[in-house]
């Protein structure tokens, strides 16, 4: 038997398996109610609904502490010999490589697609307001981090829900917080499996053959997909095996540089046609009031761009606290203005500049997807691309292959962190996970799996609906947090040498 028949003979019994589930599953976390003429889907409500409660919970945090936060990153406020492995800049570009893929160049496209230009204006929002679940979540994932007995860290949902509602409630709290925790630190492995890795190698492959010469071309074959999907496990089983440390050292670069190759490409297509800018921008908000030919008007425009918003930055979701824990820092809420950060990068800027692009090069494809839905999203933005830059599908490639990577190098810390807290942090137990994982890349390059991708996706927005919850009934402690670090700031600025710091809680220490 051949290798292509056996890859689709285990892609049709997968799918005949889990097809049902998955449609059940999803019918579930995304079911949507009729509201003016369209449907919302609940789960965006909820994480937008987060978003607006935490920015007026905190007082627009993520505008009023916005350049603090930067002042953060640049090191301003580090203390020497706090817990913690990597610094504030290494903790933002590890998380922020989880959330910067192929969701900002596809998903961007699809969105202005089906909600007009407007959805743009309604994602930037939908971005801002995500700041501040951020900024919660990671301050949580900092306060209740674990610091082990070889430096290393843990951190994330698995850790904040138990022993912060233990904190607050008690005995009962503290049942709950565990049984809470087994369930995230589950979600977050299936999703991180196959969305995280799978889905990731599977579609960096895809537009590598494309541009490689299709089906036909060296990388075709079954032969080449195999090459492809080893080399990739390669790569990420050396990094992954050098920890958090390493995992940072690699996403500092690489995000900072597939950041810059991607925006510097728009920032081209924008300014060749930069008179048409203006008139872009007027599109872009009279779509989001007065939108035409779009499903559900208004309220159609601000779905689609809310609900593209909260798939691409993940705020909420509990995700980036597990990154973020392994900071370097003695004040829990420093690293979650960091954190805040991240929407901004991930959907007020980039996403946007993939929308800005799209409006203002007008592709035909843009045009056609509209009545052809086989039309993908990474399709319509190469051809806006193309527009100026005729070779701009192989640098899209490159940025697609640093995307695709970065996630899968990320979401393998996020794994093997919900993996030892099911199963123990022995050597034999990571060992065992890390060989896992790179199996899962080298079949994201055989495999598509679609069925349990989808899966995933609604698996980790169950999460949300826990994590959320926990984020709640938890805001007080990250708002005596938050004061504690800006008193820190204060003394700062005015020259005391750490007073402040004094009464500051130690982080936990464990085996």
């Amino acid at each position: 038997m051949s290798l292509d028949s056996m890859t689709e003979s285990v892609d049709k019994a997968v799918s005949g398996f889990f097809e049902p589930i998955a449609g059940w599953l999803g019918d579930i976390v995304f079911y949507s109610v009729p509201v003016g003429g369209t449907e919302i889907p609940l789960i965006v409500a909820w994480l937008v609904v987060a978003g607006l409660v935490f920015s007026t919970w905190f007082g627009l945090v993520q505008i009023r502490k916005f350049r603090l936060a930067v002042d953060v990153v640049r090191g301003k406020y580090d203390e020497k010999g706090s817990a913690g492995e990597v610094n504030h800049f290494q903790a933002l570009t590890a998380a922020v490589s989880g959330t910067v893929g192929l969701g900002n160049i596809a998903g961007v496209a699809v969105a202005v697609t089906i909600g007009g230009p407007g959805a743009t204006f309604w994602m930037i929002l939908c971005g801002l307001l995500g700041m501040a679940t951020k900024f919660v979540e990671v301050t949580l994932g900092v306060k209740y981090r674990e610091v082990h007995a070889d430096g290393t860290v843990s951190g994330g949902p698995m850790h904040y829900l138990p022993k912060g509602l233990a904190d607050r409630f008690g005995k009962n709290g503290k049942t709950l917080g565990k049984v809470l925790a087994v369930l995230a630190s589950f979600m977050i492995l299936f999703f991180g499996l196959f969305g995280g890795n799978l889905f990731q190698v599977n579609q960096s492959y895809a537009q590598l053959v494309s541009v490689a010469g299709g089906e036909d071309g060296p990388l075709g074959s079954s032969a080449g997909a195999l090459f492809f999907g080893i080399l990739v496990a390669a790569l990420v089983g050396i990094v992954l095996l050098g920890g958090i440390r390493s995992i940072a050292n690699v996403t500092s670069k690489l995000v900072p540089a597939m950041a810059g190759i991607y925006i510097a490409a728009c920032l081209v297509v924008i300014l060749v046609n930069v008179t048409a800018v203006p008139d872009a921008l007027v599109t872009i908000v009279e779509g989001a009031f007065n939108p035409e030919g779009v499903a559900g008007g208004v309220l159609g425009a601000l779905i689609i761009g809310f609900k593209r918003a909260a798939f691409s930055n993940e705020a909420g979701l509990g995700s980036a606290p597990i990154a973020h824990s392994a900071v370097k820092t003695k004040h829990p809420a420093s690293e979650g203005l960091v954190a805040l950060l991240e929407p901004f990068i991930d959907t007020v800027i980039i996403c946007t500049m993939t929308a800005l692009t799209i409006v203002i090069a007008n592709p035909a494809s843009w045009a056609e997807a509209r009545t052809d839905e086989s039309i993908g999203g990474v399709t319509i933005t190469s051809d806006a691309f193309g527009t100026v830059l005729p070779w701009f599908p192989y640098i899209l490639t490159i940025a697609v292959l640093l995307f695709a990577i970065s996630t899968v190098l990320t979401w393998g810390y996020y794994c093997l962190k919900a993996w030892t807290h099911l199963f123990g942090r022995s050597k034999a137990s990571e060992l065992t996970f890390k060989v896992l994982y790179t199996l899962f890349a080298v079949a994201g390059s055989l495999l598509t799996l679609q069925t349990l991708i989808d899966m995933a996706d609604a698996i980790l927005f169950m999460l949300a609906v826990i994590n959320i919850i926990g984020l709640y009934l938890l805001a007080p402690v990250v708002k005596r947090e938050l004061n504690s670090f800006l008193e820190f700031v204060r003394a700062r600025k005015a020259g005391e040498t750490g007073d402040a710091d004094e009464d500051q809680e130690p982080v936990k220490t464990t085996v």
